[in-house]
Order: structure tokens, then C-alpha cells, then sequence
């Protein structure tokens, strides 16, 4: 594969897993069964302040990525679509997808939802263009406090499920499903969507545990 051909491929696979992360997370907040953890804190604040979800996304991103400074991360071309494409991705798809109401429609939503995030994060973390801002956050105070990604994801995710949770964020049996199969999901998408050739793929596909690249957009 040519060089101009990999990055046109990796660029696509940059927008269309952004969008289709987006779409994912639609679906979660469209069954209603519970939400990933930034996507909890998303809802609670999208009662209190009356935006749509996707727009405060956008939002607490930015405000996320404004806190790569101290931190001394650097953004890439992905971070900085991030910010933007899921939250628009996910209110377009709010407006299009009919409510669901029997619980018979939810729970199958819920796991499409769940399955379409797996393949949205294998796409765009394999496109190799720099991580999401909440990735960036977590890895950030592993560099400057020298504990480990493990213990400040469950740090940070803890103090945001609790915070969108009392703003009114829905958490439920959706929460814990995707807690226990984002994973195994996206490393299985990390390696079907690897691109030869990109920058640091042979560490990702590799990598025996995700822990280091499957964190929330």
C-alpha cells in the first residue's frame, strides 16, 4: 500500500470511527438501560444546563483538553476532531433514531449500541492520529504522578460516573455491560482495523491488554 493510499485510508477510518462512536453512544442513551462513564456525566449535565447531549460532549472536551496543558500533552489531528465529530454525531443521530420504549427494543439497542462502540474505537485508534482528549487526560496524570493508567482511569471514571449520576445521568445494567465488554471489543477491532505501517500500530495490535489505548473518546 502506497503512503498517499495509507493515510487516506487512516483518515477515514479516523472520521468514520468518530462518527460512528458518536452514533454508538446514541444508541446507549436511546435504550436508556445506562450509560458508558462520560456519557453519564454528559446526560447529568445536559438536565441541569437543558443543551443537548452531544453539545455538551463538545463541551466538557474542550474543557478537557484545555487541561492537556498543565499536563504537558499534545494534541493530534484526532484529538482535536474528537472534540467535535462524536458530540455532532451523536445529537444527528438522536434526531433521526425513533424513540424506544418496550424494553423487547431497548436491550437490543443497548447491545448494538455497545458492539458499534467496539468497532468505532478499533477504527479510530487505529487510524494512529493522536488520542481523545479523556484519553490524553488519563495518560497525562499517569506521566505526572507516576501511578499507574489503571488506577487513574478507575479514579477518573469513578469521579464522573458519581458526578453525571447525581445531576441525573442514567446508570444501569447498560453501564455495567459496557464495563465488562469494551475490552475485549475493541482489542478485537484494534487488530482487524490495524493499518500497516502507521505510526506505533505494531505496539497497539500487539499489546496484550488495551489498557493503554481502550479509553473513552
Amino acid at each position: 500500500m502506497s503512503t498517499p493510499d495509507r493515510l487516506g485510508r487512516r483518515l477515514v477510518q479516523l472520521y468514520a470511527g468518530l462518527a460512528l462512536y458518536g452514533a454508538s453512544s446514541a444508541l446507549l442513551v436511546e435504550a436508556g438501560l445506562g450509560l458508558e462513564p462520560w456519557g453519564v456525566l454528559h446526560q447529568g449535565l445536559a438536565e441541569l444546563t437543558g443543551l443537548t447531549i452531544g453539545v455538551v460532549s463538545i463541551a466538557v472536551g474542550a474543557v478537557v483538553l484545555l487541561l492537556w496543558i498543565p499536563l504537558r500533552q499534545r494534541p493530534g489531528l484526532g484529538t482535536v476532531s474528537n472534540v467535535f465529530v462524536v458530540g455532532l454525531a451523536m445529537d444527528g443521530t438522536l434526531a433521526l433514531v425513533p424513540d424506544a420504549h418496550a424494553l423487547a427494543v431497548r436491550i437490543p439497542v443497548l447491545v448494538a449500541g455497545v458492539l458499534l462502540n467496539g468497532v468505532a474505537t478499533g477504527l479510530y485508534i487505529s487510524a494512529r492520529f493522536g488520542p481523545g482528549p479523556r484519553d490524553g487526560l488519563m495518560t497525562g496524570l499517569h506521566r505526572r504522578t507516576g501511578r499507574s493508567i489503571r488506577l487513574m482511569r478507575t479514579a477518573v471514571e469513578v469521579a464522573v460516573v458519581a458526578t453525571g449520576f447525581a445531576l441525573g445521568g442514567t446508570i444501569g445494567a447498560g453501564t455495567v455491560l459496557y464495563a465488562v465488554s469494551i475490552g475485549p471489543l475493541a482489542q478485537f477491532f484494534l487488530r482487524l482495523f490495524a493499518v500497516p505501517g502507521a505510526p506505533g500500530s505494531g505496539a497497539a495490535v500487539a499489546a496484550g491488554t488495551p489498557e493503554r489505548v481502550i479509553l473513552r473518546p
